[in-house]
């Protein structure tokens, strides 16, 4: 028996976007960039995955930059703005839950000499707009705060840090790697001038992903090279993984409408809480959250042992072994979780193809884990 709830950490890819990929995996390996016939059709292939992807967020066609994934396009979002500025004392705004690919690259670039302020959340997991308008100063040349957390689900106020951004004349970045596919990332709604995306996170292969830049929002280029991209990321495009990531985005576009995620999130919650009441209580903001996303704390107990414990159910908890020790999650910690609450956290993300009965079996493995615990 396998039952896979990790749906946050990585999506299988599905059947739609596999079949896009094949033609381009037999016959696609042509130079894009080339005049002959083995290069036939592949900028044509490029320019309708770059217009699936802006459909998806709103956006122009030639805002779409084709990355190796999110990390990379969250990397070039915040050291492109840096090096953009051209002041080595630069001072960047963020917050204190945002994924690594965030933070670390923040710890980067404060070796260089920039300031940041990484801001708190409160026991939701939600940022107040107030905080970021009194971290601005003369300095600040860039805000970045995730538009969904990958570990609570909580969504964040984007539109209104957007808006502090923009009068202050300071660029708003967001990663919606989590978001994008799950609720509505529109560009022009959120009003940032830079956004990640991360294929792997809505059913496209891994090694995929990009990065919005709003037209007239110039970035240091962090690969350079023969100037692909129009010149904003240097590499031979993969065209397989560009029509790749172009499929993903069309297959999400349409899902939108009729999404079950909270209908079968909201069931997961339903049956752990018929099965344990109070012994079990959520994390982060219920009712501004990503659909999918079911954070859960089994209070007083260890969630990595649960986890272990829980054959063939894949899912995650945020804590991290090292020596033998067990350290609660960062992000439950800078919500300022209990720490009796957050050592028991394990984060459940369903999917597409999570049924009734895969949230019924995980619910009766808990039950029997818990009752051997005793």
């Amino acid at each position: 028996m396998t039952i896979y709830l990790d749906h946050n950490a990585s999506t299988p890819v599905a059947t739609e976007v596999v079949e896009a990929m094949q033609p381009y995996l037999r016959h696609g390996y042509g130079n894009p960039s080339s005049r002959h016939w083995a290069s036939d059709g592949l900028q044509n292939a490029l320019a309708k995955a770059r217009s699936q992807v802006a459909s998806l967020l709103g956006c122009a066609s030639e805002e779409v930059v084709f990355t190796s994934g999110g990390s990379e396009a969250s990397n070039h979002a915040l050291k492109g703005a840096y090096f953009a500025s051209g002041r080595r004392d630069a001072h960047i705004v963020t917050t204190q839950i945002e994924h690594p690919a965030t933070i670390e690259t923040c710890r980067f670039l404060e070796r260089l000499g920039a300031e940041v302020s990484y801001l708190p959340v409160d026991r939701e997991g939600m940022l107040d707009p107030e905080d970021v308008w009194r971290a601005v100063t003369e300095r600040t040349i860039l805000v970045s705060v995730m538009h969904a957390n990958n570990e609570v689900g909580t969504v964040q106020p984007i539109s209104e840090v957007a808006s502090i951004a923009r009068e202050h004349g300071v660029l708003c970045h967001t990663d919606a790697a989590q978001s994008s596919g799950k609720i509505p990332v529109d560009v022009g709604t959120l009003g940032v001038d830079l956004l990640t995306l991360a294929g792997h996170k809505l059913y496209a292969p891994k090694g995929v992903g990009m990065l919005y830049i709003k037209s007239g929002v110039e970035l240091e280029p962090l690969i350079h090279g023969g100037g692909q991209e129009d010149g904003r990321r240097s590499g031979t495009e993969s065209i397989v993984m560009a029509v790749a990531l172009g499929a993903a985005c069309a297959l999400a576009e349409s899902r939108l409408a009729e999404n079950p995620l909270a209908l079968t999130r909201d069931y997961f919650w339903e049956k752990l809480y018929q099965a344990f009441g109070d012994q079990v209580v959520q994390n982060g903001a219920v009712d501004r959250r990503l659909p999918n996303t079911l954070n859960v704390s089994f209070v007083r107990r260890d969630g990595s042992k649960l986890l272990e414990a829980l054959e063939g159910i894949a899912a995650s908890t945020g804590s991290a072994c090292h020596e033998d020790k067990v350290t609660m999650s960062p992000v439950l910690a800078a919500m300022d979780v209990r720490e009796d609450i957050a050592m028991g956290a394990i984060r459940f993300s369903v999917g597409f193809d999570t049924t009734k009965d895969d949230i019924e079996t995980t619910v009766s493995a808990l039950r029997k884990v818990l009752v051997d615990e005793r």
